[in-house]
């Protein structure tokens, strides 16, 4: 195959900021220590992260014909994706989010949505995008004209095609479920934050909203839920991991990170167990730098991090 990966969806402009204890008064001027723009999104942050654990990685999605746009492309190509499949809209802006990170690497944000809205794939797009090992799709519910229908359609021919598919969402609410459900069936491994899981499932248990989603069809289903760790459920197991103890920074781009971490894993033919802690470990190293894409150097260091880091206590 052309690809390891061809990651597809959300992509996004982030303007970050840290520390933010809050927003000035008036016209008042306040003094932060860092200020960064990166290139983010659930599949954004997805495929620089990809590019950078050694991944032969395809950028699926669209941008506008404006400065962000400039930036995103140029910085996804200097990190080693190949852009050939980004789609550049004219009259649409690109997707962008200014996160005011606070102190506890909490990141309140404001989204301007923009061309990944209009951002969808025809069946004559299908053949490029699926010469690759593994398909990720990123970024529902904020990809109106690709959620729902279009999703499960391109999701169904990738699995026909032998791709293996993963899937994370960002901002799910309520209402995000019954656009998810056609989809889930054909999806290997689910990969949402138990924040987006617990809006969709009414769980607050990892474990009870894993299950929900497998019921509904998803092959496994691994569960993020920052500092206390990860839930993953297969047909066969349960696996609870602890959170690596790190210094959070800022947590932008942590779940985006795990999924890419989990895709290099299994390309590297390992045991879930195993992907599952390399993809904690690139969450955790995403953690300790501001943006989506600190911290992750490369496939051997994040190894050596995992085999050597200190691991929280886990949570019963």
């Amino acid at each position: 195959m052309a690809f390891d990966v061809s990651v597809v969806g959300l992509y996004i402009l982030d303007v970050l900021g840290r520390p933010v204890d809050g927003i000035p008064p008036g016209g008042e001027l306040r003094f932060i220590d860092e200020i960064r723009l990166t290139v983010a999104g659930t599949a954004g942050g997805t495929a620089v992260d990809c590019a950078k654990l050694g991944l032969k990685t395809r950028a699926v999605g669209a941008v506008g014909e404006d400065e962000k746009a400039d930036f995103v492309l140029h910085t996804l190509q200097t990190f080693g994706v190949d852009v050939g499949a980004m789609r550049r809209l004219a009259g649409i802006p690109t997707s962008a989010t200014i996160l005011n990170v606070r102190p506890n690497g909490d990141r309140p944000a404001l989204h301007r949505r923009g061309a990944s809205d209009a951002f969808t794939l025809g069946e004559a797009d299908y053949g490029d995008v699926l010469d690759a090992k593994f398909v990720h799709v990123g970024g529902m519910p904020l990809l109106a004209a690709f959620d729902g229908a279009p999703t499960s359609a391109f999701l169904k021919a990738a699995k026909e095609a032998g791709c293996t598919t993963t899937f994370d969402l960002l901002s799910a609410t309520p209402e995000t479920v019954d656009v998810l459900r056609p989809s889930l069936p054909y999806v290997d491994y689910f990969v949402p934050s138990i924040e987006d899981a617990s809006a969709m499932s009414g769980c607050s248990d990892p474990e009870d909203a894993a299950m929900f989603f497998r019921d509904l069809g998803a092959a496994n289903c691994l569960i993020t839920c920052g500092g206390e760790g990860c839930v993953a459920m297969t047909a066969d197991t349960v696996i609870r991991l602890p959170a690596f103890d790190v210094d959070v920074k800022d947590t932008t781009g942590c779940g985006d990170a795990f999924t890419a971490g989990l895709i290099a894993g299994l390309s590297h033919d390992w045991d879930i167990e195993k992907s599952v802690r390399f993809a904690s470990a690139c969450g955790a190293l995403v953690a300790t730098g501001l943006g989506s894409d600190a911290g992750i150097v490369s496939f051997e260091e994040t190894e050596a991090f995992m085999n050597s880091a200190r691991e929280r206590e886990l949570v019963a």
